[in-house]
């Protein structure tokens, strides 16, 4: 599995989410509030609108259009009106710069 180099952690503060586009895909890069980076894909399952533009509440995503909450850490809806989860992709630290692999850890295709 190849990752990518998105940035140095730093650049995501916490409570933070980021929007990077890597081989093709829109990638939400969360620093969540406990401190882990999670990646999603950046498209709602129900509306089709960029979830980084959501805000973050612990280990969700919600989406500010209808309030959907996307669980980071599983990609599962944890809110209607979304009933379909989102991609989630491995995350990985090193010497203080975050990758992403654009393989899904959920099963989701993207």
């Amino acid at each position: 599995m190849a990752f990518e180099l998105v940035g140095p952690v730093a650049d995501v503060a916490k409570g933070a989410v980021i929007s990077v586009e890597l081989d093709g895909v829109d990638i939400a890069v969360v620093h969540a509030d406990d401190d882990n980076i999670y990646a999603v894909r950046d498209e709602c399952s129900h509306a089709s609108v960029a979830l980084s533009e959501g805000e973050v509440e612990g280990c969700t995503l919600e989406c500010w259009l209808h309030g959907s909450r996307f669980d980071l850490r599983t990609g599962a809806p944890s809110g209607l009106p979304a009933t379909e989860p989102v991609a989630t992709f491995p995350v990985e630290i090193r010497d203080g710069d975050i990758y992403v692999s654009t393989t899904p850890s959920n099963g989701v295709m993207p």
